[in-house]
């Protein structure tokens, strides 16, 4: 066992040279997936007031933000539409009309940039329902899993042929990830990859997304019946193996900071790809800080996605991703 004066751990800290040579972990543009909120209209940039710097964009603003992207060298992007209300109903339709704002995006994206930059498309319903849940719900509210399940594929389908490079539903529906896997195969889209929001839990953290994508207001009762109990881990582990034996590529735990036990179990336990989700409240609470003069942007943002790669995470879907990537290019 070493002993001190022999070994002294500070000798290696003394210089940065030397920091830089002994760090164990790195992040890297490579490592960020970049969330971004598309809306209607031309030309349209619409500030998110609970995400101060995140706006709504409309479909040729989003294209240039997929440039953007690529010049940063971040690889993938992630959307989510904020859908108008006369288009929301209560069965969710709107999710499989193939002219709606997230396949138009993702053909823009695609004729744009090609296989420069990957889209990450978001399976769920909340979006487009005008209760705010995520699934079909019955007389009482309650979410049905098989019936939204049905829906869920046909979304699926729907933005794969718009040109999708991974699905990733968020719904948490049971057998969900089994269903869309068969799909996707039977129509051909052998290579479309399938990220699971496998841990998604029912959490506080959520508020600002729900701003952004327009369905706060709407939103009956709550989502606790599907997403997870924030107390649970073991349980999450049960959902990640069963995404995984379905057929997911990935994983996903959300949200980020406050779960990541949860990322290094998973990780730990089935040594495949984990991403993790910096959510909206999570980057909030880091631009309520800088506002009040309580931290510095630059160093928290970097250090919160270092924790990320330290729990084990292949990457990090980040609000902050375009100014992290600019971070770690000077």
């Amino acid at each position: 066992m070493t002993t001190y004066p022999m070994t002294r751990l500070r000798r290696t800290r003394a210089t940065a040279w030397s920091r830089a040579m002994h760090r164990e972990v790195l992040v890297t543009p490579a490592d960020l997936i970049w969330p971004l909120f598309v809306t209607e209209g031309e030309g349209v940039e619409d500030p998110i007031l609970s995400l101060p710097g995140v706006s709504r964009w409309s479909v040729d603003g989003i294209v240039a933000r997929a440039k953007e992207a690529v010049a940063l060298g971040i690889p993938c992007l992630a959307l989510f539409p904020n859908t108008q209300p006369d288009r929301r109903s209560e069965d969710g339709k709107e999710a499989l009309n193939p002219d709606n704002l997230m396949c138009r995006a993702i053909k823009a994206i695609k004729d744009a940039c090609g296989d420069s930059i990957g889209v990450l498309t978001d399976v769920a319903l909340d979006p487009y329902t005008s209760h705010g849940q995520d699934g079909l719900i019955d007389e009482a509210g309650y979410v049905l899993n098989d019936q939204t399940v049905e829906v869920l594929v046909g979304q699926s389908l729907n933005q794969a042929a718009a040109g999708a490079d991974i699905i990733a539903p968020s719904d948490m529906m049971d057998g969900r990830i089994g269903a869309i896997r068969e799909a996707l195969e039977g129509a051909g889209h052998i290579n479309v990859q399938i990220m699971s929001y496998a841990a998604k839990y029912a959490s506080a953290f959520y508020g600002p997304f729900r701003d952004a994508v327009g369905s706060r207001g709407l939103l009956k009762g709550d989502k606790k019946t599907y997403q997870m109990d924030p107390g649970n881990a073991e349980e999450a582990l049960r959902e990640v193996e069963m995404d995984l034996a379905e057929g997911a590529d990935s994983v996903m735990v959300k949200p980020g900071l406050p779960y990541l036990d949860i990322a290094a179990r998973v990780k730990d336990t089935f040594g495949v790809p984990v991403f993790a989700y910096q959510v909206s409240g999570e980057y909030a609470m880091i631009e309520a800080a800088v506002a009040a003069g309580a931290a510095d942007r630059d160093a928290m943002v970097l250090e919160t996605l270092l924790s990320f790669k330290r729990a084990g995470c292949s990457g990090v879907l980040t609000y902050h991703a375009a100014h992290a990537a600019r971070l770690m290019g000077a």
